[in-house]
């Protein structure tokens, strides 16, 4: 490595696939212009990279690494507003905001996400419901163009940039700092109770009878069929009030070399699911500490390398909770037909409140994800099917988890794409983009 540049094979989180990238990291915001400028071959900014397709890829192109643009500019902990360098993660956030009595109000399922990486992504969590996307509390940030200096954007200040970034796949430019409004916490436990669920109709009654709870997510068995289908775990939390303030600890064991794909199949899935459904159900309401609750694969270190070399596909999708429970039926029968076991399926619902992205993944509906070791051919059908279903009833697949999304799919259930590729800086690209929207020579 040279000046911070290095080629090297890349992959998503999924690891489908591994192309070659020239690494460049950024280390300063005031290389963000430079280096995004500078070079005749596109340029994608991102972080950790733990979206799973390929909406943090550039094959054959240049990837500039935020993870070092991870400092506190401001923070002021009386009103709970902090203006951070975008490469910063939730991991690092959470360890200097909980002791100080303040949380994300928005988190995806890992912590080890860069702030940044949250905005373009308008990452969503287990509190949509009450809450929203992450990029509702996102007041202002300052955004490196490959055609100008940077320059600062907001719902009030250049509010269609702000919309196209917020949600825009790190498109628009290098979103090098933001100032985001903190949650205030009372304690850094919440108390969790965990129902069986028998069905699918269980799920729905569950999520009404629990719409004032902050925090809802539901674990489904992904072997279930017939009258059962949908049988589960559904989980629901609420802050406690304790004034106990204990950060989380780092992960404490990780997977060391990738698995033999023979790990995960049918057999060893179904009894995971068998032991889940007996160890996890408890009486009543029990205090559960935040890193557990809301991120239990993070204990785990690249816990990715469990479905072996060739990797995994996650599918996650939203419809419209009119025929919500039609649809989520047909997707888990699909999916239990094909025999091909999902490790991770959960189910949850999305609220009314509007995301400010263009592109924003949530709407009002029920959202379903599932995981698939890669086996070729078979998968790949199987995800055309279950892509099929939920866009034809009137749904949408999340860019950050997808790599088999097609052109048509997306441009029907996000017809405001064109927006957000007015937007685009002329220097940025990703293979996802490629793909979906044709731009195929840039």
């Amino acid at each position: 490595m040279t000046g911070g540049r290095a080629s090297r094979q890349v992959s998503a989180w999924g690891r489908l696939t591994a192309n070659l990238h020239e690494v460049v990291r950024l280390t300063n915001a005031a290389q963000a212009c430079e280096r995004l400028s500078g070079g005749a071959s596109t340029t994608l900014p991102v972080g950790v990279r733990r979206s799973y397709g390929d909406v943090c890829l550039n094959s054959g192109g240049r990837l500039l690494e935020t993870v070092h643009l991870d400092r506190f500019i401001h923070a002021d902990w009386q009103r709970g507003v902090v203006v951070v360098e975008a490469g910063m993660t939730i991991d690092e956030l959470l360890r200097v905001s909980v002791p100080n009595g303040w949380f994300v109000p928005v988190t995806p399922g890992t912590k080890f996400v860069t702030l940044g990486g949250a905005v373009a992504n308008d990452v969503h969590g287990k509190n949509h419901h009450l809450a929203g996307t992450f990029g509702r509390y996102v007041r202002r940030l300052r955004l490196a163009r490959s055609d100008s200096e940077i320059v600062e954007v907001s719902p009030e200040q250049q509010p269609e940039l702000f919309a196209a970034t917020v949600g825009g796949l790190g498109l628009t430019g290098i979103i090098v700092d933001l100032e985001l409004k903190l949650l205030q916490i009372a304690s850094s436990y919440l108390e969790v109770e965990t129902l069986p669920m028998a069905n699918t109709d269980d799920f729905f009654h569950l999520s009404a009878e629990s719409e004032k709870w902050p925090y809802t997510v539901a674990w489904v068995d992904c072997f279930a069929t017939g009258a059962t289908i949908g049988r589960g775990l559904y989980m629901r939390g609420r802050p406690l009030d304790d004034s106990a303030f204990d950060a989380h600890p780092r992960p404490s064991i990780a997977v060391p070399f990738t698995a033999p794909s023979v790990i995960l199949n049918p057999l060893t899935i179904r009894s995971f699911n068998a032991f889940y459904r007996r160890m996890a159900t408890h009486d009543g309401l029990v205090r559960v500490h935040y890193d557990k609750f809301f991120y239990p694969l993070d204990a785990v270190g690249s816990w990715n390398r469990l479905y072996g070399a060739r990797g995994f596909y996650q599918f996650q999708c939203v419809v419209p909770m009119a025929q919500g429970g039609d649809v989520v039926r047909q997707l888990l029968q699909t999916a239990a037909e094909a025999r091909q076991g999902s490790f991770l399926v959960v189910l949850k619902t999305f609220g009314n409140l509007p995301s400010p992205g263009i592109l924003s993944f949530p709407h009002e509906g029920v959202t379903l994800s599932l995981d698939f070791p890669n086996k070729g051919n078979d998968t790949s059908k199987l995800l055309a099917r279950l892509n099929a279903i939920a866009i034809d009833a009137g749904g949408r697949i999340y860019p950050a988890k997808d790599a088999t999304m097609t052109a048509a799919q997306f441009q029907s259930s996000y017809p405001r794409w064109q927006e957000v590729e007015r937007c685009r800086d002329a220097a940025i690209m990703s293979d996802f983009w490629r793909r979906v929207t044709g731009r195929i020579s840039q």
